[in-house]
C-alpha cells in the first residue's frame, strides 16, 4: 500500500511540475518558452555545451583532490598516533 501511495505522490508532483509547460508550448505554437529557434542560437547552445563539460570535469578533478589529499592527511594521523598498529596494542 505504501509503494502505490508513493507512486501516486510522484506522478502528482511531476503532472503538477510539467503540466504548465505543455500548455505553454501548445500556446505559442509548439516553439517552446525560448521562442524560434535560428543557427545563431543552435551554434551558441553547442559552444555553451563544449565548454560546460570540460569545466565541469576540472571542478570536479579539483574537488576529488582535495577531498583525497584531506583522506591521507587524516589517514597519516591516525598512523602518528597507532604507531602503524589497528588495535593498538598486542604482544
Amino acid at each position: 500500500m505504501r509503494g502505490r501511495s508513493v507512486f501516486v505522490g510522484w506522478a502528482v508532483l511531476v503532472v503538477a511540475l510539467f503540466g504548465p509547460e505543455v500548455g505553454l508550448a501548445f500556446a505559442n505554437f509548439g516553439r517552446g518558452a525560448y521562442g524560434e529557434i535560428n543557427d545563431k542560437a543552435v551554434t551558441y547552445a553547442g559552444l555553451s555545451m563544449i565548454a560546460f563539460f570540460p569545466i565541469l570535469v576540472f571542478v570536479l578533478s579539483r574537488i576529488e583532490y582535495y577531498l583525497e589529499r584531506r583522506k591521507e592527511h587524516r589517514e597519516e594521523l591516525s598512523h602518528a598516533f597507532t604507531n602503524g598498529h589497528a588495535n593498538g596494542g598486542g604482544w
